[in-house]
C-alpha cells in the first residue's frame, strides 16, 4: 500500500476531509436525483425490478434457458437482502452508483493550482450527473450503471496491471462490473483493453483474463443457453436524435437513447440543449489541454481510443449502412447483439468529457492569476451539468417514486414456493411490461413484470419486445425458447392444461391489476392464451391476482440446478475477488492521476 505523505503543512484531517469531497459530492447528486425515492418502498421503473424477499436458487445463479441478463445482479440484490430490507438494499445499490463513478472521475483529474479541488469535483458532478446517466437511469438499467460508475476505477486499474499486485487490484476495480453483469462487463473491456495496451501491451492479455474471471457467473450460461438475437431490430435500439442537433449531436452531448419515454424532462429545450452540447464541447477541450500538458499519460491515451471506438459504435446504427452491417454481423454470430444498443457505448466518452471539464476547470482557475475571476468560473462550470440538466431533479420530476407491493403479492408467493413439486410459473396477460397502478395520484408505473423475479422456481412470460416507431408497434423476438414453445401452443389454440404441463408448466398466474394500455394489446391477452382454463385448477383467487395449478399427471418437470461447470465458475469468480481483496492491500483501487516527470511526490511504503 502506498499513500501520499501531505504537504504544504496540509492536516491530515483536511487531507482526508478532500479525499472523501468527491464521494459526498456524488452522494448528495444521487439524493438530488432519486429524491422521493429515499423513502421505503420500491422503485419501479421499466428494467429496474426489485421485490420483496427476492429469491436466491437455481433460476438466480443461471439455471434455465434464456439469456442471463439479471446474472448476478439479481443473485447479489438477493443476498444483500438477506442482511437488509429490499428496499433499503436498492436504495442503497443506486446511491453507490453516484458515489463510486463520482469518486472515480475526480481522482484521475490532476490536482489544479495550489492542489484546488474545483477541477476534480467539477469532474465528480460531471460523471454523476450527465445525459447518458440520466437516460439509463430512467429505463431502469441499475445494473449497467453499476458497471459505468466502476469505468474509471477499471480505467487506473488497467494501466497499472504491470505493476506490483497489478491484476489483483484490477480484479478488485472489476467489481461493480461483475456485480453488473453482461452489459457491464462489455462496458469494462471497451475500456480497460485499449488503456492496457496503451500502458504495456503485454498486460493486454491479463487484462481479458481478468474480465472473463469476473464474468464466468452470467458467461457460462449465456454459453449453453441457446438464446438468439433478432437482427431485425437493430434499427429499433439504435440511437436516436433527442436534442435539436440530430442523432450525432444528441450522442456528443451523451443522450441519444433509443426509448423516448427514458428522456428527461426539458431534455430537448432547444437553449438547454444548446448550452449541454457547448458543455461538452468545453470538456473535449479540456481533454486536448490535459493530453497535450502530459498530464493523462496512458490512461488518456486509452481513454481516447476507446471513446473514440464507442462513439463510432453507437454512430452505427444512425444511417442504413451502418444498420445494415449490424445486421450482418448479428446473422453471422448472434454475439455481435449487444451492439444493436448503440448508445450504451458512449460511457466512455462520458468519462472522457468528466476528466475533461475538470481540466478545463483547471484551466480557468489557473487562467487569471492571483485573481477570483479564475476560480469562481471553474466553481460555476462545476455546477454547469445539474443547472444544465434539470430534469433528473428529485426522482426525475416525479418519474421515480417509491411504491410498496400489495399483500396478495406476498401470498400468491407463499402458495407457489410452499410446493415442493417442480415446475415453472407462466405470467398472464402475454407482455413484458406492466402498467401498475400502485404510485397513487392516478399515476402509472410501467415496469417489467415483477412476477418474472418474485418466486424461486423459473417463470415463462413474453419477453418480445414492443416498440412504437412512427406510430406503429413492431416487435423485437425474444430470446427465451420456452416462452416461444408457450407462444405457439396459445396461437395454435392448444394452451390446456396438458400442452402447458408438457413444457413443464406447474402454475399459470394472471395479474388483473395489469393495466390495459401495456397489457393487453398482444392478440394473445389473458382471455385468449388459454385455450381450456377448466383443465386448471385455481389455488387462488383475488381482486388482483388468480393463480392456477396444472394437475400433476399433466406436469413433466424437473427441479431447477445449476450445472457443475457453472458452480465452478462462480467459486472461480468468487474466489479470485476474495483472494484480490486480500492481496490488493487496504486499499481497494488506488486511483491517483499521473504527475508529470520531475513533479513527484514523497512516498512512504510501510513495512
Amino acid at each position: 500500500m502506498t499513500r501520499d505523505v501531505p504537504r504544504g503543512g496540509e492536516s491530515r484531517p483536511r487531507a482526508a476531509a478532500l479525499r472523501a469531497a468527491p464521494w459526498l459530492v456524488g452522494a448528495a447528486a444521487g439524493a438530488l436525483a432519486l429524491g422521493p425515492g429515499l423513502g421505503r418502498g420500491y422503485l419501479l421503473r421499466y428494467d429496474m425490478v426489485f421485490v420483496p424477499d427476492p429469491p436466491l436458487g437455481p433460476v438466480q445463479l443461471g439455471a434455465g434457458e434464456g439469456f442471463p441478463r439479471a446474472v448476478p445482479s439479481d443473485a447479489v440484490a438477493a443476498l444483500l437482502s438477506r442482511l437488509l430490507p429490499a428496499d433499503v438494499v436498492q436504495t442503497l445499490l443506486l446511491l453507490a452508483v453516484f458515489a463510486i463513478g463520482a469518486a472515480g472521475a475526480a481522482r484521475l483529474v490532476p490536482a489544479g493550482p495550489g492542489r484546488a479541488q474545483a477541477p476534480r469535483l467539477a469532474a465528480a458532478l460531471f460523471y454523476a450527473w450527465n445525459p447518458f446517466l440520466a437516460e439509463r437511469l430512467l429505463l431502469g438499467q441499475w445494473a449497467v450503471l453499476l458497471g459505468y460508475a466502476g469505468l474509471p476505477w477499471v480505467l487506473a486499474a488497467a494501466v497499472r496491471l504491470g505493476r506490483r499486485r497489478g491484476f489483483a487490484r484490477f480484479v478488485v476495480a472489476l467489481l461493480p462490473a461483475a456485480v453488473g453483469g453482461f452489459s457491464s462487463a462489455v462496458l469494462s473491456a471497451l475500456v480497460a483493453l485499449p488503456a492496457a495496451a496503451a500502458a504495456r501491451l503485454r498486460t493486454v492479455p491479463a487484462a481479458a483474463a481478468g474480465i472473463v474471471l469476473v464474468s464466468l457467473p452470467w458467461l457460462l450460461p449465456a454459453l449453453g443457453s441457446g438464446a438468439r438475437t433478432d437482427p431485425a431490430a437493430v434499427g429499433l435500439f439504435a440511437a436516436r436524435a433527442d436534442t435539436p442537433f440530430g442523432a450525432a449531436g444528441s450522442l456528443l452531448s451523451l443522450g441519444g437513447i433509443w426509448n423516448a419515454r427514458a428522456v428527461p424532462e426539458l431534455y430537448g429545450h432547444p437553449a438547454l440543449a444548446a448550452l449541454r452540447l457547448v458543455l461538452s464541447l468545453a470538456a473535449l477541450a479540456g481533454w486536448v489541454w490535459l493530453l497535450r500538458g502530459g498530464r493523462l499519460g496512458a490512461a488518456g491515451r486509452g481513454l481516447s481510443t476507446a471513446a473514440a471506438a464507442g462513439f463510432g459504435v453507437a454512430l452505427l446504427g444512425t444511417a442504413e449502412p451502418g444498420r445494415e452491417l449490424l445486421r450482418w454481423l448479428i446473422e453471422a454470430w448472434p454475439g455481435f447483439g449487444p451492439l444493436r444498443d448503440g448508445q450504451l457505448y458512449v460511457a466512455p466518452l462520458a468519462l472522457l468529457q468528466a476528466v475533461g471539464l475538470g481540466g478545463a476547470a483547471a484551466w480557468l482557475h489557473g487562467a487569471e492569476g492571483e485573481g477570483r475571476a479564475g476560480p469562481v468560473a471553474a466553481a460555476l462550470l462545476a455546477c454547469a451539468p445539474v443547472v444544465l440538466l434539470p430534469g433528473l431533479l428529485w426522482g426525475a420530476g416525479g418519474k421515480l417514486v417509491p411504491v410498496d407491493y400489495p399483500a396478495e403479492w406476498g401470498e400468491v408467493r407463499r402458495i407457489v414456493d410452499g410446493d415442493p413439486d417442480p415446475g415453472s410459473v407462466l405470467v398472464l396477460p402475454w407482455s413484458a411490461y406492466r402498467g401498475l397502478d400502485w404510485a397513487g395520484g392516478g399515476r402509472t408505473v410501467v415496469v417489467l413484470d415483477p412476477a418474472a423475479k418474485l418466486f424461486e422456481r423459473r417463470t415463462v412470460w413474453n419477453d418480445d419486445l414492443r416498440v412504437a416507431e412512427d406510430g406503429e408497434v413492431r416487435t423485437v423476438r425474444g430470446e427465451d425458447p420456452a416462452a416461444r414453445a408457450a407462444a405457439r401452443l396459445a396461437a395454435e389454440g392448444r394452451a390446456d392444461a396438458a400442452s402447458l404441463g408438457a413444457l413443464g408448466v406447474r402454475y399459470v398466474l394472471v395479474e388483473r391489476e395489469a393495466l390495459p394500455d401495456t397489457a393487453s394489446e398482444d392478440p394473445l391477452g389473458e382471455n385468449k392464451f388459454l385455450s381450456d382454463p377448466d383443465s386448471f385448477d385455481q389455488v387462488h383467487e383475488g381482486p388482483r391476482l388468480a393463480l392456477y395449478r396444472i394437475p400433476d399427471l399433466h406436469v413433466e418437470a424437473v427441479k431447477e440446478g445449476i450445472s457443475g461447470l457453472e458452480v465452478t465458475g462462480w467459486s472461480a469468480t468468487v474466489g479470485s475477488i476474495i483472494c484480490s481483496l486480500a492481496a490488493s492491500g487496504s486499499n481497494l483501487v488506488p486511483v491517483r492521476p499521473p504527475r508529470p516527470p520531475g513533479n513527484r511526490s514523497r512516498k512512504e511504503t510501510p513495512t
